[in-house]
């Protein structure tokens, strides 16, 4: 029988590797220019942990989940995303104390039972930050600002964060009760389902993805004009770190993001003329998520950004990156004398050479042969009269030129004519 990979995943076969790690790459650099530190979590964790944390009322939760009883009857989860784990982790370790900021980051799968479309997969994979222990504006601001630095440094570029401000608890309260009321005559033709889950978060009803509905809410009521006093301060100063900081953005009042533990300023980033899926990732401030999962009343802000969602934009704009050749150098086996082939070959690559080789030994031109497809800058040949010698010839396979070098002098000689092609 013959296996697939199962619906919504994909491979990521070699040719695409060196994409996400440079990609990986890339991110951890950032990442670490700011001060963050990488946090790994389990692949699974207790279902408690993302109905608690998520909402209840969520899709994620309702819908997507990929839920399980293990043989000791705990119902676990596979992590639909990243910010909960890496927040129980902060709690469960301690990570923060009392007054000090905790800067994290993390690279994950993740999985969600949805139906698999281009740059949306079952098996996902997620790059985020998690700023822990600050309520400044500026602290929503560095996320923001490292978002589209992130975006910046793969090579995007027309990019906008899309902001908007969910207000204080109080506020939001009044809001969500103005906008329901709105909304509920337009509800009434909606499946059952949808509409239970406005009534319990009325803001489900501005992230709908329902064309209609949309259409229909545009003169719903906007979540600005709700504020209290103070989150329109701690909202229009945000607005003013970004400005100075050269951060494009606009402000969007149905930015409302899908989970139910955000609070304050949310956002996404967009890029433009990459088609309708123009929004490369999202987040925003959780200040309540910390306590309801166990730990003391902590202020964060934080941000996911989906690989497959940032590879698709790179490829759609043309952005993508071009490699040199992964090999160095690719070693033809003239000789029966393999062992001390092997040896030389070896020394190359303790020597920070990349080498490949035919460990087939077969003929020479079956081996020059493979050196042109591996990709390789160099080939070198070894015969008996090269091991009797020491000295060898280089060929550089992209326009035939050949080199001599010496045993004492190969592994300076390779960097030089790699340099050279």
């Amino acid at each position: 029988m013959r296996f697939q990979a199962p619906r919504g995943t994909e491979d990521v076969v070699p040719n695409e590797s060196r994409t996400w790690v440079w990609l990986e790459q890339t991110f951890r650099e950032l990442c670490h220019r700011y001060g963050y530190s990488e946090v790994r979590t389990p692949t699974f964790e207790d279902t408690g942990l993302f109905t608690r944390g998520l909402g209840e009322g969520t899709d994620i939760v309702n819908k997507e989940m990929y839920t399980f009883v293990d043989r000791g009857g705990r119902s676990i989860t596979l992590k639909p995303e990243g910010t909960a784990p890496a927040i129980r982790a902060y709690v469960e370790h301690s990570l923060g104390s009392q007054g000090q900021i905790t800067k994290l980051f993390y690279v994950t799968p993740i999985f969600r039972y949805e139906r698999p479309q281009k740059g949306r997969l079952r098996e996902a994979h997620q790059t985020g930050l998690e700023l822990i222990g600050a309520q400044t504006p500026e602290s929503d601001a560095e996320v923001i600002e490292m978002s589209v630095r992130f975006y910046e440094m793969l090579g995007l570029r027309n990019l906008a964060a899309r902001i908007n401000s969910l207000g204080s608890n109080e506020s939001r309260k009044t809001y969500r009760e103005a906008l329901l009321e709105h909304a509920r005559p337009l509800l009434a033709d909606l499946p059952t389902e949808f509409r239970e889950r406005c009534e319990k978060n009325p803001l489900r009803i501005l992230d709908s993805k329902d064309e209609t509905l949309r259409e229909r809410l545009t003169d719903a009521p906007v979540i600005l004009n709700y504020l209290d006093d103070e989150s329109r301060r701690h909202f229009e100063a945000i607005q003013g770190c970004l400005s100075a900081l050269d951060i494009p953005y606009v402000v969007d009042p149905r930015i409302v993001r899908g989970l139910d533990y955000y609070t304050g300023c949310v956002f996404e980033i967009h890029a433009e003329g990459i088609g309708a899926q123009s929004a490369l990732c999202g987040g925003g401030r959780y200040d309540g998520l910390i306590e309801e999962i166990g730990g003391p009343p902590t202020p964060a802000v934080g941000v996911a950004m989906g690989i497959e969602r940032a590879l698709l934009a790179l490829e759609v704009s043309g952005a993508a990156p071009a490699f040199e050749p992964l090999l160095h150098l690719f070693a033809v086996c003239l000789t029966e004398r393999h062992a001390e082939f092997c040896k030389i070959v070896s020394q190359l690559r303790g020597q920070g050479i990349r080498v490949d080789t035919d460990l087939q030994f077969r003929s020479a031109k079956s081996q020059f042969r493979q050196a042109d497809k591996s990709g390789a800058s160099l080939a070198l040949a070894i015969g008996d009269d090269e091991l009797d010698s020491g000295t060898f010839k280089l060929k550089r396979l992209a326009d035939g030129a050949e080199f001599t070098s010496t045993a004492d002098t190969l592994y300076e000689d390779t960097l030089a004519y790699v340099s050279r092609s």
